[in-house]
């Protein structure tokens, strides 16, 4: 036995159709040199080049590997702006949580007061669902019409319904967008009309809708619908992306400080993109200039699965102290995907080390603990980490077996061996 027994497995990831069938990785292969120029004049091909991004015509912008989280290119993404109809992203988000979590249902109905009609001076030349004062409408009708129609009034009547009252809503959304991460982002109300203490950023924006698309895809999906009608009032979605390949969401605002934005997804060939233009000049630039993101994205880059959900990457399985089985396998809890440039997925390789508190597992072990730490490289340079785990619970031995490996670890560790 050697001094270090924190095991190293190197992965090497033939990508292509390896990926497309997401088989586990095999066990400690011998490395692969990473395709240059210099070894292209051996009969090797050159690593693909990627042209610089497009110039976007936009106050600030992200384009995000929404699989991966990899943001492809930005300007300006954590300058705080006003997201305009942007904000009902998050109103919808918390909907959907408080759906979830069974606090409501969709279909309970929402009391639509003076605030949320949808004739409140307030709301004078709005995007309005056009609920009436003193109706109940379901909480799925509101979606809709939060979500097509982008109606302020039912922003409100989900608020109201939800907290009681905006100024508590705001506070649930602050409250949310803490808990994503957003670093960058405070509510005032559900609606987005302006407010000096209401902002998000571009790559905050990227952030909530990469949630919304994950944590509710059902939910998501009515973003992709082209229309709602309510009060015999047929509204065509705002999104003019709508309808091109592969988009299916998520959300347009405007207002006279925010300017024309936009929030795009779309999926193609299995990778999903998510651009974020925020101030642009009309509504035709925020269609063209997420159009250019999502074009380039798609045309220089790819998101191969390296790693599948508990597939193991320790073979032979790693020896567990002290168990009632003697191994358990080692791998990840999720699917790892990374952001390549398109055509150097075959570069990718993963290898695993065991921490040294771990270098000796001793159970009981529960699924899941973290036991080390898997490094994805492109080439030499490594691109993510992600956890090392146990993927099997082993319960604790017997007392014989607890004895003797007791007993073995005792002498092991004290010539330096464990």
């Amino acid at each position: 036995m050697t001094r270090v027994l924190a095991r190293l497995a190197v992965v090497v990831l033939a990508l292509g159709a390896a990926f497309a069938s997401a088989q586990a990785p095999s066990a400690a292969p011998a490395e692969q040199p990473t395709p240059n120029a210099t070894s292209a004049s051996a009969g090797q091909p050159a690593a693909p080049i990627i042209p610089a991004p497009p110039e976007i015509a936009a106050r600030a912008w992200v384009l995000m590997d929404a699989k991966s989280g990899k943001v492809i290119m930005e300007h300006q993404a954590d300058e705080r702006m006003a997201p305009a109809s942007l904000t009902k992203m998050m109103t919808g988000y918390v909907l959907s949580e408080a759906v979830r979590l069974g606090k409501v249902k969709w279909e309970d109905k929402a009391h639509i007061s003076h605030n949320a009609w949808a004739q409140n001076p307030v709301f004078a030349g709005s995007s309005l669902m056009w609920v009436d004062i003193n109706s109940d409408v379901s909480l799925k009708d509101l979606y809709y019409g939060l979500v097509i129609s982008s109606g302020n009034d039912a922003s409100v009547a989900i608020a109201e319904h939800l907290a009681g009252g905006e100024d508590s809503f705001a506070a649930m959304m602050n409250e949310q967008a803490k808990r994503l991460g957003l670093a960058n982002t405070h509510f005032m109300n559900s609606h987005g009309l302006s407010h000096p203490e209401h902002y998000t950023t571009a790559r905050d924006l990227a952030i909530l809708a990469r949630a919304m698309i994950y944590d509710h895809p059902q939910d998501y999906a009515v973003y992709g619908e082209q229309y709602f009608t309510y009060n015999n009032i047929r509204q065509m979605n705002r999104n003019e992306l709508l309808g091109e390949p592969g988009v299916d969401g998520i959300k347009t605002g405007h207002t006279a400080e925010a300017g024309y934005c936009l929030v795009t997804s779309a999926e193609r060939d299995g990778m999903r993109l998510i651009a974020v233009v925020l101030g642009t000049a009309s509504k035709l630039a925020r269609k063209e200039e997420s159009r250019k993101m999502l074009g380039y994205g798609f045309r220089f880059y790819e998101t191969p699965k390296v790693l599948g959900a508990g597939q193991s990457l320790s073979d032979p399985p790693a020896k567990v102290w002290k168990g009632a089985a003697d191994s358990v396998r080692l791998g990840v809890t999720r699917d790892v995907y990374v952001t390549v440039p398109r055509g150097r997925a075959a570069e990718l390789r993963a290898a695993y080390v065991v921490d040294e508190a771990h270098k000796a597992i001793e159970a009981p072990v529960a699924a899941g603990t973290a036991v080390g730490t898997v490094t994805v490289s492109l080439g030499e340079e490594p691109v993510l980490q992600e956890p090392l785990a146990a993927l099997d619970s082993v319960e604790r031995g017997g007392f014989f077996r607890v004895f003797w490996d007791s007993l073995v670890l005792f002498f092991l560790k004290l010539f330096g061996q464990a």
